[in-house]
């Protein structure tokens, strides 16, 4: 009985699940075409072929139709830090390294046409902008507490986030202005280590 109700939860889950990634895809299909200010939300409920209310439901805001395609990193920081605890700096490091090297759109080091218009839609967009800093507000809590919690890791976490989306937007911007991604990567690798190297320094510092 308790096996069979947790499979019918776990199929519920993922049901559900596809019905977020299918409803902000096709939200984001219409916003790349007319541009977000242009489509209502009655639109987009519509295209996906569900009503408003249901729409809702799942997207208390317009906005959050985007963030979602971004929802899953709000916590990744953190999760690094929760795997290697005794090297935060170091692990955060390597895997923004890592990133880069795999070209991962979040690090803004991709050049698909698509990656480079989602990235366009949400830094040109100012109700998009004031949401990401919530998204990031919220990936800072999520570190802070995986860095022990209190002020000193708050304080860390605010740098470490910083620093990451400094690192993705100069990256993100030198391509969508016409750079070619191999002419960036190793700029964008040397950045990364400089900032990495810089901030370990200062946070030990601030630890003494």
């Amino acid at each position: 009985m308790g096996e069979t109700g947790g499979r019918q939860l776990g199929l519920r889950e993922r049901k559900r699940q596809r019905m977020y990634q299918a409803v902000s895809e096709t939200a984001i299909r219409l916003f790349l075409e007319k541009g977000f200010d242009e489509v209502s939300v009655a639109e987009v409920a519509a295209a996906a072929e569900i009503s408003k209310p249901t729409l809702f439901r799942y997207f208390p805001a317009k906005e959050d139709l985007v963030l979602h395609r971004i929802a899953d990193h709000e916590d990744e920081a953190a999760r690094v830090v929760a795997a290697e605890p005794a090297a935060p700096v170091d692990a955060l490091r390597r895997h923004f390294l890592a990133g880069l090297d795999r070209n991962d759109p979040v690090t803004g080091l991709n050049d698909h046409p698509q990656v480079l218009a989602f990235h366009s839609l949400l830094y040109g967009t100012p109700s998009l902008v004031t949401r990401v800093y919530t998204h990031l507000e919220r990936s800072e809590a999520a570190l802070a507490e995986a860095l022990g919690g209190g002020l000193d890791a708050r304080l860390a976490a605010g740098q470490i986030i910083a620093v990451q989306r400094v690192l993705a937007l100069d990256n993100w911007r030198r391509i969508a202005a016409g750079e070619p991604l191999e002419d960036v990567r190793p700029d964008a690798v040397a950045a990364a280590e400089r900032a990495f190297s810089r901030l370990a320094a200062a946070l030990a510092t601030a630890d003494r």
